[in-house]
């Protein structure tokens, strides 16, 4: 019986759509994982997930607390101290980590048209990159289709 051609050790490219903050939690911990399984990583951050890019307010509530939820009655910031409670990495570890690691970080222009959002109004501890579509998939390239998150 032959071996399957394995192709889990090519690039990995994310677009993080959804405004859930678990899931966009959920999309920093496969990067993370991905980087130090030595995977090059692309974050697109489209749409409402960029508000996850979002600088921290100016009473230092994180700008991903304005993510929205899929567990109902409970904030990010509740389900992020949860999460680190149980000993889970945080939204700012895992975030952290993919910076550390190397993740290309890319923000979408038309995602941030549609929130009225400004370069200015993102996170700048983060090398964020702005591009559309055709940059982001210029970027990949032909390595795959990328996870839609």
């Amino acid at each position: 019986m032959a071996e399957a051609t394995r192709t889990e050790t090519g690039p990995l490219a994310l677009v993080v759509f959804s405004p859930a903050f678990e899931r966009v939690h959920y999309a920093l911990a496969i990067a993370a994982a991905a980087l130090a399984c030595n995977r090059p990583v692309t974050l697109f951050f489209a749409m409402a997930a960029t508000r996850a890019l979002a600088r921290p307010a100016a009473d230092g509530t994180p700008g991903w607390a304005g993510l929205g939820s899929d567990q109902g009655g409970q904030s990010p910031v509740e389900i992020d101290s949860a999460l680190r409670a149980k000993g889970i990495a945080g939204f700012e570890d895992l975030f952290a980590a993919c910076v550390g690691l190397g993740a290309s970080v890319m923000v979408c222009e038309m995602g941030l048209r549609a929130l009225d959002l400004t370069p200015d109004a993102l996170r700048d501890d983060v090398p964020l990159r702005p591009g559309g579509l055709v940059t982001f998939l210029g970027e990949i390239g032909g390595a795959g289709a990328p996870m839609f998150i």
